[in-house]
């Protein structure tokens, strides 16, 4: 890898397929997916590079953000907040409101924290900008991938014009939310493959809990491997959440209960079963809409047959 200069953020699972919709913009490009073992990534080396990560987000429908860096570093601290120095000037005035917000992938003497602090200092210093961190006009992105890092300014309104003022957080809604699995029973790697798969999707969207629902007597062994991976899915992405959001992580617990019982337990409460028999989801939606504002439902059991 030389020096990519453009960092794109994909849904798990689809840094190949957004690699290779780059390559069909420009086939001279270079583009890294999942660099370093990092899913959810791709960084690309390209020429006129903001120029070209324009084109990338009007066309690449896989790339959730795309990131061109104003400079690129080796991840050190020192080089880091003299990069947000260099790239500070010019970019933010002095009556604009600004944020630095740093993702820190891999080991390193020092820590986000570190470099949001000597960082915001050294932009303030230079620009006399007022630091706003919840609706900045300016964001400072770190973007350190191993050991390399990536400068970037965005403007403020792209971080939070998914959530502006008088806009309700999704995961209020989501912490509604009552998962009922059943278990992947198996070959004991497969069982734990597709529990570390479940858990680690569960605790993306920190539901309010997971309940895994197996039905009469099944091998203990391979609910046992299945619950492992479950769990340490759980973990992984916990961590990372914790690392990444400004916010508290809730770390959703699991249940285990057979599925009959989850059902009669559950009578009273809403349960929703998303079977190919049933109604289309988008026939239902103002029903489930209903469902979700109502402040009585405290939870909202969902079931995929």
């Amino acid at each position: 890898m030389n020096k990519p200069n453009i960092l794109v953020k994909t849904p798990l699972g689809l840094e190949n397929i957004a690699a290779a919709r780059i390559l069909e913009l420009n086939s001279n490009v270079k583009v890294y997916p999942r660099p370093k073992g990092f899913l959810g990534l791709v960084l690309v080396e390209a020429d006129n590079h903001f120029e070209f990560a324009g084109k990338i987000k009007e066309n690449v429908l896989e790339a959730e953000k795309v990131i061109p860096a104003y400079e690129v570093v080796e991840a050190k601290l020192n080089k880091i907040v003299e990069a947000v120095r260099k790239v500070a000037l010019g970019n933010i005035s002095s009556e604009e409101t600004f944020a630095v917000r740093t993702t820190r992938r891999g080991k390193h003497d020092f820590t986000s924290l570190d470099i949001n602090v000597k960082a915001g200092a050294v932009v303030k210093e230079v620009t006399n900008a007022s630091v706003n961190l919840s609706f900045p006009d300016k964001i400072v992105a770190v973007e350190i991938i191993g050991n390399i890092a990536l400068i970037s300014i965005l403007k403020g309104v792209e971080e939070y014009k998914k959530l502006r003022p008088g806009k309700e957080p999704i995961v209020k809604y989501l912490r509604k939310i009552a998962l009922i699995q059943m278990p992947y029973l198996g070959p004991l790697d497969a069982s734990y493959n597709m529990g570390i798969r479940i858990g680690r999707e569960a605790q993306t969207f920190e539901v309010k809990e997971l309940v895994i629902a197996p039905i009469g007597s099944i091998p203990a062994n391979q609910l046992l491997m299945f619950l492992k991976g479950v769990y340490e899915g759980i973990e992984s992405r916990y961590n990372i959440q914790k690392k990444t959001y400004a916010r508290k992580v809730n770390r959703i617990p699991v249940y285990v209960q057979d599925l009959y019982q989850v059902v009669r337990d559950r009578f009273k409460e809403p349960i929703i079963v998303f079977e190919p028999e049933g109604e289309p989801v988008i026939k239902m939606k103002d029903k489930i809409k209903e469902i979700f504002n109502n402040p009585k439902v405290k939870r909202i059991n969902n079931y995929g047959a």
